[in-house]
């Protein structure tokens, strides 16, 4: 049965391609997968995947996009011969997101480490309540840009649980080179030389399996 994995935050530029081309990767060394990019024209997943493609290197990997809520449904529909299909979601787009939080098993909230990105992610609350009256939604945040281990870390933690009282995946990506070279080369960091990177994207596929339970 096809397991499909979100990521939406209606912040800009908080790691939502970043996280979706590094997990759609590693998925896809173990079954079927498919990258649906939500965020067009913009497109960054696409046009990672593009790259990757030129190279190669797409193995057992797909991607397609998906202009708007009903298009979205309708390639769900369309992949559903897949193991995975990760959605890379849109910002701003309150139908788009909606959509994804429905459609998901499981939804990934990228939250970048500061206190900003914490207050900007609570407007995503109102559209999961209003999934929730369609499906229970199965929602995680994912800390990216964090710094384990530090002061700043534990009093966001503390501030992200009372402002948005959303579980926290127990991984986290740091703010590494590495990601932004994959990104643009069309690679995952698992690809590259960066052994922290690495066993980041590799802790964060491990949960999100455990989580969907396969």
């Amino acid at each position: 049965m096809t397991k499909i994995i979100g990521l939406v935050q209606v912040k800009g530029g908080a790691g939502r391609s970043t996280v979706s081309t590094n997990l759609a990767g590693e998925l896809s060394k173990s079954g079927k997968t498919v990258l649906i990019d939500c965020d067009m024209p913009q497109g960054t997943s696409a046009s990672w995947f593009a790259v990757r493609q030129q190279k190669g290197r797409q193995g057992n990997l797909k991607a397609d996009t998906a202009i708007d809520h009903s298009d979205l449904i309708n390639k769900v529909k369309q992949h559903q011969d897949a193991d995975y299909i990760v959605l890379d979601g849109a910002p701003r787009l309150a139908e788009m997101t909606k959509a994804i939080l429905i459609l998901a098993d499981l939804c990934l909230i990228p939250v970048g480490a500061s206190n900003a990105e914490i207050w900007a992610t609570g407007d995503i609350l109102e559209l999961i309540n209003q999934a929730n009256a369609v499906k229970q939604v199965k929602a995680r945040m994912l800390w990216t840009r964090y710094r384990a281990h530090t002061r700043l870390a534990q009093e966001l933690s503390g501030l992200a649980s009372q402002e948005l009282g959303i579980e926290a995946l127990a991984s986290s990506t740091g703010m590494r080179v590495a990601y932004m070279q994959a990104l643009g080369e069309g690679l995952t960091v698992t690809e590259l030389a960066d052994t922290s990177a690495r066993d980041e994207v590799k802790a964060l596929t491990a949960e999100v399996k455990k989580l969907l339970k396969v």
